[in-house]
């Protein structure tokens, strides 16, 4: 059911749909649904959303939201984000709550991971 005034969707840039795709089903066990060849959605992954075909990157180097997801295992989704392709910038680090990681993916774009 969607909330009024709550975050209901969130989209963001792909160079390549199709390693994105592959990434993110690989590490993370996304499935996505494609609208034509410049965009792919994806759903039931605590938020709905998608990817969309464009020369750019996400980075909270430039000011973008970082996009951070759970895991009940750290370090599991650490070696999955790297047999996948993607590049840890932060490696697992503590903060006050928890333990997260910062990576790229093959797009090089940047996500977190963080555990309790």
């Amino acid at each position: 059911m969607h909330q009024h005034h709550k975050i209901n969707y969130i989209e963001m840039p792909s160079k390549d749909l199709n390693k994105s795709k592959a990434f993110f089903s690989a590490v993370f066990g996304w499935a996505f649904t494609d609208y034509g060849p410049e965009y792919c959605a994806f759903s039931n992954e605590g938020i709905d959303g998608g990817f969309y075909l464009a020369d750019l990157s996400i980075s909270s180097q430039t000011g973008a939201p970082l996009i951070v997801l759970y895991s009940s295992n750290l370090e599991a989704s650490q070696a999955a984000v790297l047999a996948a392709g993607g590049h840890i910038i932060k490696p697992i680090f503590s903060f006050p709550g928890g333990r997260r990681f910062q990576f790229r993916d093959p797009n090089g774009s940047e996500f977190a991971v963080w555990s309790q």
